[in-house]
C-alpha cells in the first residue's frame, strides 16, 4: 500500500521513506521516491514538471481529439505504422457523460483523462518515442446505482461498456498494439476490472494489459490539509478536487459563479466506507455497497458532493504532476522489459503454444501475418 501511518512508538520499517508529514510514508522504490518528491515539491518545481508535459500554468492546450496526428484515428496509415515500430504501447482514456453541477461540463471526466494522456504523448515525443493514444471509446460510461436519475448523466449498462472495451482491445491488439493501458476517470472501475479478465479468458493473447483509476494511483496528492495535503475536503465528486483540475485544464469551460458547496447524506457513522480515492483505507471502497446513503438526486441534486466553491487551479498541480510522472515511469518500465515488438512469453502467460501464436504476432500486413480474428479460441465458441 502506498501510504500508512507508522506506529509512533516503533522505528520506521525498512523499505519505506518518511516524508515531511509524519502520517505519510512512501515505498523506497522508484515510484515511492517519485511520489515523495512531488508530495514535498515547491510550487515552482511543480510548474517545471508540468511544463515538461506541455502543461504550463495558464497555457494548457485544449483537448486534442481532432488534432491531426495526436490520436490513432487522426493518423495516416503510414504514420501509425511508423510509430508502432518505435513503440507498441497504447493509452486508452475512458470517461463518461455525467452531471458535474452547473459550473462544469458533463464531459469533465473524459476531458481530464484525455488531457493527461496527451501530456504524456508530448513528453515522449521529445525523446522520439511516440506513445499511441486511442480516442476515448467510452464517452457514455457505466454508472453506480446512486447516480441514476440525474439529468445530464447518461448511464450505459455495464455489460455494454465491457463488451465495447473488449472489442476495442482486440482491434488494437490486431493492429499491433499489444501493450494497452486503460486509464479511467470515472466511478466505473468495478466494471472495467472485468474487461481485462474477460479479454484474457476469451482470447488468451500475450501482452501487457492494465486498467487504473488515475486519481487512485496518486491518492496521496489529494490529501486534506489536516494530513499535510492541499485540500480542505476529501475528493468525492465535482467538488474542490475536480473543480480545481478543471480550472487548471480547461478554465474556459468552468463558471465559478455557479460553484456551490454541498454535503451528501449518509445513514451510518463514518468509518465503514471510504471516499473516492480511498484516503482512509477503510474496510470498504465506496463502490462496495449501496443503501447506506441517499442517492444523488435526493441528497445532492446540485450534482456536487463537496466544496466546489473552494477550488483553485493551484490545487490541481500536485496530482497532475504525480500522474504524469507515474505514467512516464510505467511506460519506461514496460519498454525496458518488453521493447517494441516483444511480448511476454506466450507459453508462460497463455495456454497457447509459441508456434501457434507466431503468425499472429508478426507485424500486421507483413509476409506470413494472420489477423487475430482467425485465431481459434480455447474452451469457448470460436465466434468473435
Amino acid at each position: 500500500m502506498a501510504t500508512l501511518t507508522p506506529p509512533k512508538t516503533q522505528p520506521m520499517p525498512s523499505g519505506w521513506l518518511p516524508s515531511d508529514n509524519p502520517t505519510v510514508v512512501f515505498e523506497d522504490n522508484r515510484i515511492g521516491r517519485m511520489k515523495k518528491d512531488i508530495f514535498e515539491a515547491s510550487d515552482e518545481k511543480l510548474d517545471q514538471i508540468l511544463a515538461e508535459y506541455g502543461m504550463n500554468p495558464g497555457h494548457v492546450p485544449p483537448v486534442e481529439w481532432s488534432k491531426p496526428g495526436t490520436y490513432l484515428q487522426m493518423m495516416t496509415g503510414q504514420q501509425m505504422q511508423d510509430e508502432l515500430r518505435k513503440n507498441d504501447i497504447v493509452l486508452i482514456p475512458v470517461g463518461c457523460t455525467e452531471y458535474h453541477g452547473k459550473h462544469l461540463p458533463s464531459a469533465t471526466d473524459t476531458l481530464f483523462v484525455s488531457q493527461i494522456v496527451e501530456g504524456i504523448r508530448r513528453y515522449f515525443l521529445k525523446k522520439d518515442i511516440p506513445v499511441a493514444l486511442a480516442l476515448p471509446p467510452i464517452n457514455y460510461g457505466a454508472h453506480p446505482y446512486h447516480h441514476y436519475g440525474m439529468p445530464g448523466t447518461v448511464p450505459v449498462r455495464e455489460d455494454i461498456v465491457r463488451e465495447m472495451l473488449i472489442d476495442t482491445m482486440l482491434g488494437l491488439w490486431n493492429t499491433g498494439f499489444r501493450k494497452q493501458i486503460i486509464i479511467n476517470n470515472h466511478g466505473q472501475l468495478w466494471a472495467l476490472e472485468t474487461v481485462i479478465q474477460q479479454f484474457q479468458k476469451r482470447y488468451q493473447l500475450p501482452g501487457i494489459y492494465r486498467v487504473m483509476d488515475w486519481h487512485r494511483a496518486v491518492r496521496e496528492m489529494f490529501l486534506t490539509q489536516d494530513r499535510g495535503g492541499d485540500y480542505g475536503t476529501n475528493f468525492v465528486h465535482a467538488e474542490e478536487a475536480e473543480t480545481s483540475l478543471a480550472l487548471y485544464l480547461f478554465p474556459e469551460m468552468v463558471d465559478m459563479s455557479l460553484a456551490v458547496n454541498t454535503q451528501g447524506k449518509g445513514y451510518l457513522p463514518d468509518g465503514h466506507f471510504d471516499t473516492s480515492v480511498d484516503p482512509y483505507r477503510r474496510p470498504s471502497r465506496w463502490s462496495e455497497g449501496e443503501g447506506h446513503f441517499a442517492i444523488e438526486i435526493s441528497a445532492t441534486p446540485e450534482g456536487v458532493v463537496g466544496n466546489a466553491a473552494d477550488a483553485s487551479a493551484e490545487k490541481a498541480k500536485r496530482p497532475l504532476a504525480a500522474i504524469l510522472r507515474y505514467l512516464s515511469i510505467l511506460i519506461e518500465d514496460i519498454r525496458g522489459v518488453f521493447p517494441p515488438g516483444v511480448v511476454p512469453p506466450v507459453e508462460e502467460v497463455t495456454l497457447r503454444s509459441a508456434e501457434d501464436m507466431a503468425p499472429y504476432l508478426l507485424e500486421p500486413l507483413s509476409a506470413g501475418w494472420k489477423p487475430v480474428y482467425g485465431l481459434p479460441r480455447i474452451g469457448q465458441s470460436n465466434i468473435f
